[in-house]
């Protein structure tokens, strides 16, 4: 095992220990987050929905995702650690009751694996990738089982997401855009946005449990 990955091992304990400490003293109720999901289906619960901002990209399907993600990255918005605007505004008007009530919804709402439309083929390039940023070593197993309730499923999640997200733990000295998370922060900043990008698209191509449900339609 290089230096690199015994630092992020280390880290990894530390961070998972933080995390998960606000993940456990609020009980989420799944029935009282599919009352409270209105601004949240407005993006998330639309079948091939982008935004414009950093740049124009689906936004991530979180039907599935585990409640412990969820939970972590809507309090990292709301204390700025994630610093898209939109989100962060949604973040703040949430109590810590809201953030577990939905992301106890959301995890409800998954209906099983899926297999993207077109699956791309696993380059020898992108298998190195997975092995120097030690994907595996957080999002577990296929990049859909974390070792940590507080790390996503990334596995078929939309590859031009996850390409911004990446580039953006590579930021934090703008105001409006960035991620501060360590972990993240160390694996990213090793790759160009080259190999971010060809990250992303494999990691997309991979069967996944997480998915966008589309929501019914205005009466």
């Amino acid at each position: 095992m290089n230096k690199f990955l015994l630092t992020l091992s280390s880290m990894l304990v530390a961070c998972a220990t933080s995390v998960t400490v606000y993940a456990q003293d609020v009980q989420g109720d799944a029935a009282a987050g599919g009352k409270k999901n209105a601004l949240c289906t407005g993006c998330h619960g639309i079948k091939g929905y982008h935004i414009g901002f950093p740049e124009v990209h689906q936004v991530p399907k979180i039907n599935g995702q585990g409640a412990g993600y969820i939970r972590s990255a809507l309090h990292a918005y709301k204390t700025g650690d994630r610093k898209h605007p939109s989100m962060r505004t949604v973040a703040a008007s949430l109590s810590d009751q809201d953030i577990a009530d939905l992301a106890a919804f959301y995890e409800s709402t998954g209906t099983g694996a899926t297999l993207p439309a077109e699956m791309a083929e696993s380059s020898g390039r992108a298998q190195v990738l997975l092995t120097q940023g030690g994907c595996a070593s957080c999002h577990g197993a296929n990049l859909s089982k974390p070792i940590d309730p507080a790390y996503p499923k990334i596995a078929g999640q939309h590859s031009d997401y996850l390409y911004v997200a990446l580039r953006s733990y590579k930021t934090n000295d703008r105001p409006l855009i960035g991620r501060g998370h360590p972990v993240m922060g160390g694996v990213a900043k090793q790759f160009s946005n080259a190999d971010l990008k060809e990250l992303a698209n494999y990691v997309a191509s991979l069967p996944g449990e997480i998915q966008t449900v589309q929501r019914d339609r205005l009466k």
